[in-house]
């Protein structure tokens, strides 16, 4: 349970950087100002959410 949580809140932070740097919000990396990394980083954060609500589901739930 804790391992997918701390897996899912990675994911998330990683999924919103690339997306940041993938639609040249931060700069300084050669994935800024590609699109592709943007999309890239939207599912992986969407990866991340749905792992910290599986995480939570199963915490709620007592397993």
């Amino acid at each position: 349970m804790w391992v997918r949580g701390i897996i899912g809140v990675l994911l998330c932070v990683t999924g919103i950087v690339w997306f940041l740097q993938g639609v040249n919000v931060l700069h300084g990396s050669m994935m800024s100002g590609r699109g592709g990394y943007a999309v890239l980083g939207a599912v992986v954060f969407a990866l991340g959410a749905a792992l910290l609500g599986w995480a939570w589901r199963r915490r709620s739930a007592g397993g």
